[in-house]
């Protein structure tokens, strides 16, 4: 068994305001309309239909579920489409009842088309969706004749899985050097005198020469760079009805003020750290293009830790970035495989926790950690986010979520730094808590689970 995932898997370029719900149901869709054309069958389709079960049914439409269904089964990719034509995709549809099925069949398609239906939990995952393809109707089916239907699980991060597959099907690399547990990670490290970055490298070479790891690792941080540099610079009210006003650009303003005062001066560190993570989940708040990191609703935290590495940590480069990266991937591939990073599976331990110990662990491997203090790091980080609930505010990553990045940044930070001033040795191992966070996902109710039953969803008013 292996737990790694690579990470151009793990860091996806997509589209807000959640991996889960927006980017894997998107790539669900996109597949059943690949599968229609493999089948041969696309040119006899006249209707297609999407029932959302569980949380995707609980909160599709506050996370642009449906217009991502829309979008997929036009063809489009989260990668590549405009995040602008998903998020009209299907209200759209009220004025001109169209879709372009696999971008080349015209079919007629109705915003009833897709049904929710949250009270049912398919025994796979939280996240279900079935999509069902159909033909004319006949004497013989007077609702028309299913030509085709499948079931697909959105499994957190943008990873999907058909029902019927292996579980195992997402794994798209087989590790050079593999492991499943942090200890046997810890191991390796010592055995063969490698950083985790460098075991992470090795098992990226399987699929890709150095070369072309390179590029793709700077393409995952140009995307990152620019998603913050979006966010610092843009201002308004988000979408959804909350009425939530973005505070990134004017934290920056605030700031670059702070910096350039001759008088009183302060150390202003921390608040940039909080800016960068408020830009990134404020642009994915907004539908705008984001980095799976390893989710859309906890993506601020990763590239917020990693900028505050380049500003203010001196002898800071690109090179360091890359080996920040590949020690998030490896500790990502932990709790992926050990656990869940999906909020609907495990709360918000799954997803803030899991990037905040992520980023802790990288941030402290680039400090000059031991491979044990980088697993210390990332355990310190995760242990103080168990049991952290998933009650996002009127079903939209806005309330507590973006937030709740701008904090985690600030742990992820202190928690590297408590693990330098140690020798690596702790009592609490990263397995240990992987496996607590799991746990504690398993006993956590559904209502704290992404559905927006509970918590601070039901106990702040709406305006």
């Amino acid at each position: 068994m292996t737990a790694y995932v690579s990470a151009f898997d793990l860091f996806s370029i997509g589209i807000g305001p959640s991996s889960s719900h927006t980017v894997g149901p998107m790539r669900a869709a996109k597949a059943f309309a690949e599968l229609l054309v493999d089948d041969g069958i696309l040119d006899d389709v006249t209707r297609v239909s999407c029932t959302l079960y569980g949380s995707l049914g609980s909160t599709g439409i506050g996370h642009g579920t449906p217009g991502a269904i829309i979008s997929g089964l036009a063809g489009k990719t989260p990668e590549t489409c405009l995040p602008e034509n998903v998020r009209g995709a299907w209200t759209g549809l009220s004025d001109i009842p169209v879709l372009m099925l696999a971008g080349t069949h015209q079919i007629v398609c109705q915003p009833t088309d897709i049904s929710f239906e949250p009270r049912t939990r398919l025994p796979g995952h939280p996240n279900a969706l079935t999509l069902t393809a159909w033909a004319v109707a006949s004497p013989s089916f007077p609702e028309g004749e299913i030509l085709a239907a499948e079931t697909y699980f959105s499994i957190g991060g943008g990873f999907i899985r058909r029902e019927g597959d292996d579980t195992n099907a997402a794994i798209t690399i087989i590790p050079a050097l593999p492991f499943a547990t942090s200890a046997e990670l810890m191991a390796m490290c010592v055995e063969k005198n490698l950083r985790i970055d460098e075991v992470a490298l090795r098992n990226e070479t399987a699929t890709h020469t150095e070369a072309e790891i390179c590029e793709r690792l700077d393409a995952i941080w140009s995307a990152m760079t620019s998603c913050v540099d979006e966010g610092l610079n843009s201002s308004g009210i988000l979408p959804g009805g909350l009425r939530v006003k973005r505070r990134a650009t004017q934290l920056r303003e605030h700031l670059v003020a702070a910096d350039a005062a001759i008088e009183n001066r302060r150390d202003t560190t921390i608040e940039w750290l909080h800016a960068f993570a408020l830009a990134v989940n404020e642009e994915n708040a907004a539908g705008g293009r984001v980095v799976t990191a390893p989710t859309n609703g906890a993506a601020g935290i990763v590239p917020a830790v990693a900028h505050y590495y380049m500003r203010f940590v001196p002898g800071a480069n690109i090179e360091g970035i890359r080996r920040y990266l590949l020690t998030a991937t490896a500790i990502g591939s932990l709790f992926k495989a050990n656990a869940s990073i999906s909020g609907a599976e495990s709360g918000c331990q799954g997803e803030v926790g899991s990037a905040c110990s992520m980023a802790a662990g990288a941030l402290c491997a680039v400090l000059g950690g031991t491979p044990q203090q980088v697993e210390n790091a990332a355990e310190i980080a995760m242990e103080h986010h168990l049991g952290l609930t998933c009650d996002p505010v009127g079903g939209l990553v806005q309330i507590p979520c973006i937030e709740r990045n701008a904090i985690a940044s600030s742990t992820a930070v202190s928690a590297a730094r408590l693990a330098l001033h140690g020798d690596g040795t702790h009592i609490v191992s990263l397995d240990a808590v992987i496996e607590t966070m799991r746990q504690t996902g398993v006993d956590m109710s559904t209502k704290y689970k992404e559905t927006s039953e509970g918590g601070l969803a039901v106990n702040v008013v709406e305006c």
